[in-house]
């Protein structure tokens, strides 16, 4: 049975990794799923790739008025939406005395502010239903500072603060806000890690993979109504935390 059948979501930072994998899972569900993200060609090819329940939407998740306007752009690709996940984000390690405060502003805008603003963006018409599902892609690193990404851990803690908040106020309106909480997964998030941190985590299966976080997703949209996970952390059994 397809659990998602007739259900329309839209998924930020869908044309690789994480976002990716949880429009495979969600489509393979029945869900029709609109794919947000900046790269359009890599959309086009991927859409076409997974059937006509795949729609590709482009947005800049860094241009503010963008992520304000994409509800109707949804609206109109889709017909509806019942669940959004706001999964784009971007990483940043390293010592801060030695960090680029310039990186450090895109990196919080697009986990941070764009997060919150498509948020903001598609809540009036989930408010108008009374009813959908929020995700946010977390980290392990929002309830664990992790010593070696300071401002990549800051913008996930922001993260589980926003979800914990609205969590509460959108509550009574129906709606379910989670956030799932994964530990270092293959992405191209992991791109600046060091080489040596790499190999280590390669060598032991510290590594999960985006497909592995997908699962989790569909767990979390797929219980009865009005059972809600807030925070669902996924971790190897090699990772000591």
């Amino acid at each position: 049975m397809q659990v998602l059948n007739g259900k329309v979501a839209a998924i930020t930072g869908a044309a690789s990794g994480i976002g990716l994998e949880c429009a495979r899972a969600m489509l393979a569900q029945g869900a029709t799923v609109v794919l947000i993200d900046r790269a359009e060609d890599r959309l086009i090819v991927l859409c076409a790739e997974l059937g006509p329940k795949a729609l590709p939407l482009v947005v800049d998740l860094l241009d503010g008025p963008q992520v304000s306007g994409m509800l109707p752009r949804i609206l109109a690709l889709a017909g509806g939406l019942d669940i959004f996940h706001a999964n784009a984000g971007g990483y940043i390690g390293g010592p801060v005395a030695e960090g680029n405060p310039e990186v450090w502003d895109k990196v919080l805008n697009l986990n941070v502010n764009a997060a919150f603003r498509s948020v903001h963006a598609v809540l009036p018409h989930l408010i108008e239903r009374q009813a959908g599902d929020i995700i946010l892609t977390s980290s392990i690193a929002g309830v664990v500072p992790v010593v070696w990404e300071p401002v990549y851990t800051a913008s996930k803690f922001a993260i589980q603060a926003f979800a914990h908040t609205i969590r509460r106020q959108l509550a009574p309106q129906g709606i379910r806000v989670g956030a799932v909480l994964p530990g270092p997964v293959v992405t191209a998030l992991l791109d600046d890690w060091p080489k040596a941190k790499m190999e280590e985590a390669l060598a032991n299966g510290s590594l999960m993979q985006p497909v592995e976080v997908a699962e989790a997703v569909i767990f979390m949209l797929t219980l009865r109504k009005g059972v809600v996970v807030r925070d669902l952390v996924i971790l190897l059994n090699t990772v000591d935390l």
